[in-house]
């Protein structure tokens, strides 16, 4: 008997996760991304652990996108979107492939191209090495940079001349997983990103770490002393119409501020907030121990003003005095919550299957988190609603058995 066809719509940590899975039980596996790199947002995260391992999932992003890459059985394809999807016995679905200008056949990731145009934003670099291919084409860019990139790759790799194409393919059953948007920050207009350079967001932070190894400012690259940390930033507001928890904020926050404080214990490091979110077993403890290191203010700052040396002023509420107060600090990071994602309308409709209030994929049945309104389409991760790693990887799994039960497919 022939080995079963599956579709998954996502490639970060619940679309690869659900692919190992099937493609391990012996299912084929088509696995769309809309991106140049699998790993979707998590695999530019960084380990949080101090003397002992935070459970931040970091490595366990990484781990798994190695396995779906080394995996024969899983078909990956980047910078691809669905067009179209028609319920016949299976599904007939026809992929839209955007031009990749590279092709992976001659592509050996030695890293020229990207080391000699890096600086201009051309070629984009994957956060992982088992990223594959590791480099990707800013198609922003390509108009105004063609002779260059014509003759900058040695093994003649980079093509400007590709274009779109569709392709065409079976599947007996579909998970979307399609993970999140992160919120914009810019619509918090009194906190001033993108305004002012060392006001940044969680993801921003990651990026900075992994380049500089340290939470450099991005105004000058100085090691900032004195940080801020602004919870639910997009995330349970209602002038936003943003009611949910993003469940990832308050965890994220406390994981970062203690391992930056455990490696460099002068730190001083401030964390606003309305509540802290248990998220966890183990968290409750992990939050007393955060205690004795990070200095906690049960107030969402309204203001930030810029001040010398480009630092920040802010204005907050003391609880000591039971006033406002004004104060300094080198580094705000902005704890930007979790949104569906812009592709999952467009989705919808394709598919047939509904979307809840806030905008995630609706469940038909309430006992079950992965099911939808159409048999053989199932729902992973955050496409669902907001879930850290952990939960991602496990509810892709519940997912993935979803898809064997319902193609009588024994594990």
């Amino acid at each position: 008997m022939e080995p079963k066809n599956v579709m998954i719509i996502g490639g970060g940590i619940a679309g690869m996760a659900a692919a190992w899975e099937l493609a391990e039980a012996g299912l084929n596996v088509d696995l769309v991304e809309k991106s140049g790199f699998l790993g979707g947002h998590a695999i530019g995260y960084t380990c949080k652990a101090t003397s002992e391992c935070l459970q931040c999932g970091a490595c366990s992003v990484e781990k798994m996108l190695k396995d779906v890459v080394g995996n024969d059985k899983i078909n990956i394809h980047l910078s691809t979107e669905v067009e179209n999807i028609k319920k016949n016995n299976d599904y007939s679905i026809k992929l839209k492939k955007t031009a990749a200008f590279i092709d992976v056949k001659k592509c050996t990731d030695c890293g020229i191209c990207y080391d000699k145009l890096k600086d201009n934003d051309i070629i984009l670099q994957g956060y992982s090495k088992n990223n594959a291919p590791l480099y990707a084409i800013n198609r922003e860019k390509i108009d105004e940079n063609k002779i260059t990139l014509k003759e900058i790759c040695p093994e003649g790799a980079i093509s400007v001349s590709d274009k779109t194409s569709y392709e065409d393919l079976t599947a007996g059953a579909i998970i979307v997983a399609t993970g999140f948007d992160p919120f914009n920050p810019e619509r918090k207009g009194t906190y001033g990103y993108e305004k002012f350079p060392n006001v940044i967001s969680g993801l921003d932070l990651e990026r900075i770490k992994r380049q500089n190894g340290f939470p450099a400012r991005p105004s000058d690259g100085a090691a900032a002393q004195k940080i801020a940390f602004i919870q639910c930033v997009g995330s349970r507001d209602e002038n936003l119409g943003n009611l949910w928890c993003s469940q990832i904020c308050c965890p994220y926050a406390l994981r970062t501020a203690e391992s930056l404080k455990h490696k460099n214990p002068d730190l001083d490091i401030t964390v606003f907030y309305m509540d802290i979110q248990n998220t966890g077993k183990s968290f409750p403890v992990f939050y007393e121990t955060c205690k004795n290191d990070i200095r906690f203010i049960r107030s969402i700052p309204v203001d930030i003003f810029p001040a010398e040396n480009d630092t920040l002023n802010m204005r907050l509420f003391d609880e000591a005095q039971g006033a406002t107060a004004m104060e300094t600090f080198d580094l705000v990071v902005l704890s930007i919550g979790i949104m569906p994602n812009s592709d999952n309308e467009k989705l919808s409709a394709q598919m047939g299957i509904p979307l809840d209030e806030d905008g995630f994929f609706k469940n038909s049945d309430e006992l079950n988190k992965t099911s939808t309104s159409i048999d053989g389409i199932f729902v992973a991760g955050t496409a669902q609603g907001p879930k850290n790693i952990a939960a991602s990887m496990a509810h892709a799994g519940q997912a993935a058995s979803g898809v064997l039960n319902y193609l009588g497919v024994n594990k």
